[in-house]
């Protein structure tokens, strides 16, 4: 599989989960483990693009595709736009689920270019944040969106 860019070839135990191939076998620690049922979505990682819970994907199904994590999202020094989003609408407070919520945003900006806040809090329902209440990770993913929007 291919891991931020780069080929990633390492022998797994059959039941080695996605989520634990990333943080052992990669070293990439800002993919969380949080709750280990696939309630929580702190493991949220791009898989071809789409938004998987690494927790609920065995790393051998993972083979072939290309894995995007929280440390692959920017390019070099220059944050994504939903980071920066992030960043500049305090869409964060602990940062445990931040970085599963902004690749679950950048999946859902890919889907839905310019959502309503509707659409955002059902985009991101799968997605559980224990400090911030919401409001700000809506208001971070509407701010994406119309940078993303007005960069096209």
């Amino acid at each position: 599989m291919s891991v931020n860019g780069s080929a990633q070839d390492h022998d797994v135990e059959d039941r080695t989960l996605l989520v634990q191939y990333l943080r052992e076998a990669c070293a990439l620690t800002g993919t969380k483990i949080g709750c280990d049922t696939s309630s929580c979505g702190a493991c949220t990682v791009l898989v071809d693009g789409e938004s998987v819970k690494s927790c609920t994907m065995l790393a051998a199904q993972a083979d072939g595709a290309a894995i995007t994590t929280i440390e692959g999202l920017a390019n070099g020094d220059e944050w994504h736009p939903v980071q920066t989003a992030f960043h500049e609408n305090h869409g964060l407070q602990c940062g445990y689920c931040t970085a599963g919520m902004v690749l679950a945003t950048v999946s859902l900006l890919d889907e839905i270019p310019n959502p309503t806040e509707r659409e955002v809090r059902l985009g991101l329902e799968g997605n559980l944040c224990r400090c911030t209440g919401y409001h700000n990770i809506v208001k971070s993913v509407l701010a994406a969106a119309e940078t993303m929007q007005g960069a096209k």
